[in-house]
């Protein structure tokens, strides 16, 4: 049950204090109480708000308190234009109605029952404020530079509670944002502060960030936005294409770059050097080694600044040096270190061998000798290797100081009578100090002892001591000839033996020279022969044969024998001789094969003619004759018998056809009157330009063995018959039947020294 409280009597804070008279005794019955009392409530500011006060059998002046003052009494409060009590009295409703609460009204509110001396209980009335619009600093773009942290700020004032805030980027809830508050002077309104660091890049240009206040009184909240611009230096991304080559080709370098503000230049540079004709965002260059160590570097630049970025090239080349192997001199029992550097692309192997040797002491760049003794003196090979590309090498010189050594022959040669020497060379370090030469009972380091000298000289690799003897002994080659070397570490000495040198004779060596060039010579023009014989062999295309051509002999005048011309014809008898000695086929085929080969080639191998015209020229001979025997003429120059001496050999032409002589038969002698039909002949200069000796010839008739009018060519030597011949003037022409077949021979016209008024010529038929 309510507890009802009198209260004391006080005056209200408007008014003059009443004087209340005392309260009539109070019915048992009837007791005067409150239903309803008003009870804490939260309000936005904006919104109606009632605060219940019911009093049950009471019929006096009820008025409300706000904060302790008296609000007034009755339905309506003029001195409070939002504020009005609404209900009836007969119900005993006495509520408190608030429009469009405001943050005034927050308060503590009392319902009483004055002449009851009643008091309800105090109820706390809270007025929700709701945050201003937030605000965000800078907003709605801001602009910032790229890598320098900024701090998004965003305010949400006059809020009642104090507004949360929270920050999103593109829609994502971002943390670690620090949030302050300032209650204003009303005390009980608040504005509240938030930051959030940013560190913005070229990423973040026109990216939206947001904050959203919130409170009791708008639990949606409020929200504002603002845009990022950021300017930042230029951001580079160099390529190469394409990105593996061989030294020497060529590469082309892109600088792709972004930029806020705009770029306003491209600048190239290789291993730190400006490359001045580079200027635009690509360099087009042929790269060697040095593009593998050096980088290329590009840098782009605005006004906000300059980004610099710069790369290698995967060139591939051949070992190049680094670092050269040094000479280097030490002593016995010391360790050595040789180093040699190279590079290469692909990577490379490295070995160290010594010079004259296949085993590999190392492969890395340095080579460790412990100890090292005077064998480990000498020339050391550093090589590198970078497969498929090429190889490097260097020689480097370790000098170990020792003793004297002498490497010279234990035997040395001279020759009886001569100058001899004897040489003595050491090539350890250091030099030596002294040389002497002992042999017999005599030492000399230097200058000359009757028939000996000694002379020292310095080589790259060492010192030569010799020992010159004049006019070499026999005593010189029974002596032992002890070389003698000291220097700081001691002595190093040899033991030389002279022997006697055999001397060939000059006419010996000289012989065996000339017999050695004539072998040479010799095999020399039998290749020669042997590429031509193979060489004319392989022309398989080209064959002449025999029957060919045929070659007539036309007269153009008519045959009369004429007493100048039978007095120099000779004796039937002698002339079949020589027409048998030229229609030898012996002969003729001995004669065609030394012309056509070389003397030094073996006989025995078939020779065939080829024929270079490749077969233009191929003749037929007249079917309806017989073919003659192709011959061809000595030439008789001379007057008398010696016309009859044996025919010289032919002179063949190579660029001849093979022809056959053939000639048409001949009427009786009262037919010669006539002349002979014109037909096409030989120019002059027959064919390859080379000439053979032709016998000036007539046509002879009634012979028995070849009747006139049969078909066979009959002849007549253009001499006259001598007295002596004992044969008829034909007899001559007896073997002619077992010549019939043609022989291969290569023909060439020229007009006889003792030509007749007739003309022959040649004629072929094609």
């Amino acid at each position: 049950m309510t507890e009802h409280r009198v209260l004391p009597a006080r005056p209200p804070a408007c008014m003059a204090p009443l004087a209340l008279a005392d309260p009539p005794p109070l019915s048992p019955v009837a007791q005067t109480r409150f239903v309803e009392e008003p009870e804490d409530q939260t309000v936005v500011a904006g919104q109606k708000i009632v605060l219940s006060c019911v009093v049950l059998n009471y019929s006096g002046i009820v008025q409300w308190t706000k904060d302790g003052l008296a609000l007034g009494m009755g339905q309506g409060l003029k001195a409070w234009p939002r504020y009005r009590i609404v209900g009836t009295a007969d119900s005993g409703q006495y509520n408190l109605e608030i429009t469009d609460a405001e943050l005034s009204d927050d308060a503590v509110y009392e319902c009483q029952a004055t002449e009851a001396a009643l008091r309800s209980r105090r109820a706390k009335l809270t007025v929700l404020i709701p945050p201003e619009d937030p605000t965000i600093d800078g907003a709605p773009e801001i602009l910032l530079r790229a890598g320098t942290p900024y701090n998004l700020t965003c305010r949400a004032r006059s809020a009642k509670p104090a507004a949360t805030i929270v920050w999103y980027r593109d829609g994502l809830q971002q943390d670690g944002a620090i949030t302050s508050t300032e209650v204003l002077a009303d005390g009980k309104r608040e504005t509240t502060t938030s930051q959030l660091t940013i560190n913005p890049t070229d990423l973040d240009i026109g990216r939206v960030f947001s904050c959203r206040s919130t409170n009791d009184a708008i639990p949606a909240g409020k929200e504002t936005f603002v845009k990022l611009n950021v300017h930042h230096p230029p951001t580079v991304t160099l390529s190469i294409q394409p990105q593996t080559v061989q030294e020497g080709e060529r590469v082309v370098f892109t600088c792709m770059a972004t930029a806020n503000p705009e770029i306003k230049g491209y600048r190239w540079a290789k291993g730190g050097v400006i490359i001045e004709d580079a200027k635009e965002n690509k360099y087009d260059t042929q790269v060697d080694y040095t593009f593998f160590t050096e980088p290329v570097s590009c840098e782009v630049h605005n006004d906000i600044g300059s980004t610099n970025v710069s790369t290698l090239v995967d060139v591939h080349f051949a070992p190049r040096i680094v670092v050269d192997p040094k000479p280097t001199i030490t002593d016995i029992g010391s360790d050595v270190t040789l180093t040699c550097v190279w590079s290469g692309n692909p990577p490379l192997t490295l070995t160290w061998t010594k010079k004259e040797s296949n085993m590999v002491l190392s492969n890395s760049n340095q080579l460790y000798l412990k100890s090292v003794t005077q064998a480990d003196a000498g020339q050391y090979v550093c090589k590198a290797i970078v497969p498929r590309i090429g190889v490097g090498e260097r020689e480097v010189t370790l000098f170990v100081n020792g003793p004297p050594i002498i490497s010279s022959e234990a035997v040395q040669y001279a020759v009886r009578g001569d100058r001899g020497k004897v040489e003595c060379f050491i090539g350890s370090t250091p030099p030596p100090d002294r040389i002497a030469w002992a042999w017999k009972e005599n030492i000399l380091e230097a200058g000359t002892l009757e028939r000996y000298t000694v002379e020292r000289t310095n080589t790259g690799s060492g010192v030569l001591s010799t020992l010159t003897i004049n006019n070499v002994m026999d005593a010189d080659f029974q002596t032992r000839y002890n070389c003698t070397a000291w220097n700081s570490f001691g002595p190093g000495t040899a033991i030389i033996q002279l022997e006697e040198k055999e001397v060939l004779p000059v006419g010996i060596i000289a012989g065996a020279t000339i017999g050695a060039s004539i072998l040479v010579i010799s095999f020399l023009v039998t290749l020669a022969c042997f590429l031509y014989r193979r060489r004319k062999g392989s022309r398989k295309d080209v064959t002449l044969r025999k029957l060919d051509i045929k070659v007539e002999t036309v007269n153009r005048e008519p045959l009369t024998l004429h007493a100048d011309r039978e007095e120099d014809t000779a004796s039937v008898s002698t002339a079949t001789r020589v027409m048998k000695a030229i229609y030898s086929s012996f002969k003729d085929d001995v004669d065609l094969k030394q012309d056509l080969r070389c003397d030094t080639i073996d006989t025995r191998e078939e020779y065939e003619l080829k024929d270079p015209t490749n077969g233009y020229y191929n003749v037929r001979a007249h079917e309806d004759r017989p073919s003659s025997r192709t011959v061809l003429y000595a030439d008789y120059r001379n007057p008398g018998p010696a016309r009859y001496d044996t025919r010289p050999p032919s002179r063949l032409s190579h660029s001849s056809g093979y022809a056959q002589l053939n000639t048409y038969s001949r009427g009786p002698a009262s037919d010669y009157n006539a002349e002979a039909a014109p037909g096409p002949g030989p120019p002059p200069g027959t064919a390859g330009g080379e000439t053979a000796s032709q016998l000036s010839y007539e046509n002879y008739g009634g012979h028995a063995a070849f009747p006139a009018g049969a078909g066979y060519a009959t002849y007549r030597l253009g001499y006259g018959q001598p007295p002596s011949l004992d044969r008829a003037p034909y007899d001559a022409y007896d073997p002619m039947g077992k010549y019939a077949s043609a022989t291969r021979f290569s023909y060439t016209s020229q007009h006889s020294d003792y030509g007749q008024r007739f003309q022959q010529r040649m004629q072929t038929h094609v």
